[in-house]
């Protein structure tokens, strides 16, 4: 499944990382390990540096794998949520249908 994974890093945690040389060979690792679709790294809403990564997760016990890393290696603040593509999006017709039939009054 496609899932969609937000890494918030706390600036302490980023600038020593960035002091010492480790940003961004760290998230290198961390992203050769989990083959994403697509990375991008951007500023939170509150100012850290942030990760966010569209990936394939096959099984929900694959999370600490996902997750760990992002955790110990960075003290981050990590979300991960499933999403769509618009190829998926068009996909899901059958259920917005249902659901519309289901509970659309």
């Amino acid at each position: 499944m496609r899932m969609l994974l937000r890494a918030i890093i706390p600036n302490e945690t980023a600038n020593a990382a960035v002091r010492n040389g480790t940003l961004g060979s760290t998230i290198q690792k961390i992203l050769a390990d989990l083959k994403p679709e697509a990375a991008y790294f951007v500023a939170s809403d509150s100012g850290e540096r942030c990760a966010v990564v569209v990936f394939d997760m096959k099984d929900s016990s694959e999370l600490p794998r996902v997750a760990e890393p992002w955790f110990l290696a960075f003290n981050a603040q990590v979300t991960v949520r499933p999403t769509m593509n618009s190829q998926d999006l068009a996909a899901a017709g059958p259920g917005f249908e249902r659901a519309i039939k289901e509970f659309g009054k």
